[in-house]
């Protein structure tokens, strides 16, 4: 069968689905490039690095807060962290103080509009598996937010395609597995699909602020706002600063031929450029994902390629049903929303503080922003602790014990211990932790055994910790 049959098959399965004829076109688009055999490489050779991009604390402007009417404030809310081992809206667990990332969102939301005295729109861009969790929340909680218009837009689902046949992938047992999320690229084509970016446009909207859910350090800044405006550009992303702990993530380039701005992960880097694309003094920024955009000049730019925005293909190989490895061997396509900086002639980027990015992607960043090395802000952000003087502590939980949520509260029953003078926590093997302890510097836990060992309560400092044939007791404490 050939490749456009192929496609045929998915176009007809998505269009009985009722998605928008922009997602499919996005879809095909990605389609295509996986038919041709685009491996979405960028050998270094094509591109040139960013030297040096404009620093937030450089900017130098009077803002103006009559924008804030011509601003929505939108938050990605379509992942479920099953990689956490969450079958919910990740956004839904706690992070600290007994407050979740929706309940810090929807905080800052108010605070915002409190401190503007503006109602600033907010909106969610959830997915079909979080929009239910999600929707009663805020119906629960914060039911003033819950009843504006426009609070929700869908993610759209895509086919996951057959590796062997490229045809639409089936599964008998569980018609669900058969789709999979089209990865937060799907931002533009639901924002088309929806009728959201005509009607935000005919409201007198004009730009967007985009960030995940997950990243508490994301708030609608004015004073980046009024640079945005003022420099009338039509997409603006924040990056920062890549640290040896960021060198194996994506970072920004200059494309050769025109240098316009670019994005290149790391599954687009050739094997023989892994040192130039990890050496951080050469490719100094990496995307937030905390994202401007005009959107009337995105108008211009989807209606100029025929309803969509041609983002570069990602692909992922997986079996079609995730819990079955014997299950049919399928690829799931997927777009990145920070791709589109490609895609927009005299796109920018600015530099901004670390306090603007506290992701949580594993548990080890959950732990560590339940610790005290974080504090919640008047204005509800997360942020670094003053006193760990701007550099976060490094943890690395292993994985066989710590990667899901359950392993990890069950750990931390007893209270976390105070990071806030810590460098570097290493544990190895199941332990039991409790907030009555404090390590400094740099600390090493090791519990060869499969019990769970207890860590006593004391000051911890610059040791190594073995707690193999430990019933309860640990080495090396002074107490506090």
């Amino acid at each position: 069968m050939t490749s456009s049959a192929s496609f045929e098959a998915c176009r007809t399965k998505m269009e009985a689905e009722g998605i928008s004829q922009s997602a499919i076109s996005a879809f095909e688009s990605s389609f295509n490039a996986l038919v041709s055999g685009a491996t979405g490489i960028i050998p270094e050779s094509t591109i040139s690095p960013v030297e040096d991009l404009l620093r937030y604390e450089n900017i130098r402007i009077k803002t103006d807060p009559t924008l804030l009417k011509q601003t929505v404030v939108c938050k990605l809310n379509g992942g479920l962290g099953t990689g956490m081992g969450l079958e919910k809206a990740k956004s839904l667990l706690e992070v600290k103080d007994g407050e979740t990332f929706l309940d810090l969102t929807a905080k800052q939301v108010m605070k915002m509009r409190e401190e503007f005295d503006m109602k600033v729109k907010f909106m969610l861009m959830n997915s079909f598996s979080t929009s239910d969790d999600t929707l009663a929340f805020f119906q629960e909680n914060y039911p003033e937010i819950a009843t504006e218009e426009g609070l929700e837009m869908l993610q759209n689902k895509v086919p996951k395609i057959d590796a062997n046949s490229f045809q639409p992938a089936t599964c008998e047992s569980n018609p669900s597995n058969e789709w999979c999320p089209p990865g937060h690229g799907d931002l533009y084509a639901a924002l088309v699909g929806s009728g959201r970016l005509d009607a935000l446009l005919d409201d007198g909207f004009k730009y967007m602020f985009v960030s995940n859910s997950d990243n508490l350090g994301a708030v609608l800044d004015l004073t980046i706002l009024t640079h945005f405006a003022k420099s009338d550009t039509p997409f603006m992303m924040e990056c920062c600063q890549r640290t040896e702990n960021d060198k194996k993530g994506g970072h920004l380039a200059l494309r050769g031929k025109d240098k316009q701005l670019i994005l290149r992960e790391s599954a687009m880097c050739a094997g023989e450029d892994e040192a130039a694309f990890q050496d951080i003094s050469t490719h100094q920024f990496f995307n937030t994902n905390n994202l401007w955009i005009r959107l009337d000049k995105l108008k211009k730019i989807i209606d100029s390629n025929n309803g969509f925005i041609p983002l570069p293909m990602i692909k992922n190989s997986k079996t079609v049903d995730p819990k079955d490895d014997s299950s049919t061997k399928v690829i799931q396509l997927e777009t990145a929303m920070g791709a589109a900086i490609e895609c927009f002639p005299g796109a920018t980027a600015i530099c901004v503080p670390r306090t603007r990015f506290a992701p949580v992607k594993k548990c080890n960043d959950l732990f560590l922003l339940r610790s005290d090395a974080y504090i919640i802000t008047e204005d509800f952000r997360i942020e670094l602790n003053p006193k760990c003087n701007g550099k976060a502590p490094i943890v690395s939980l292993d994985s066989k014990n710590y990667k899901l949520v359950g392993k990890l509260e069950e750990a931390t029953k007893g209270g976390i211990p105070s990071l806030v003078d810590c460098n570097r926590l290493t544990i190895k093997g199941p332990v039991k932790m409790c907030s009555n302890c404090k390590f400094i510097g740099d600390v090493k836990i090791l519990n060869a055994s499969s019990k769970a060992a207890q860590v006593e309560p004391g000051l911890h400092e610059d040791v190594e910790l073995d707690l193999s044939n430990s019933n309860s007791a640990c080495f090396a404490c002074s107490i506090m």
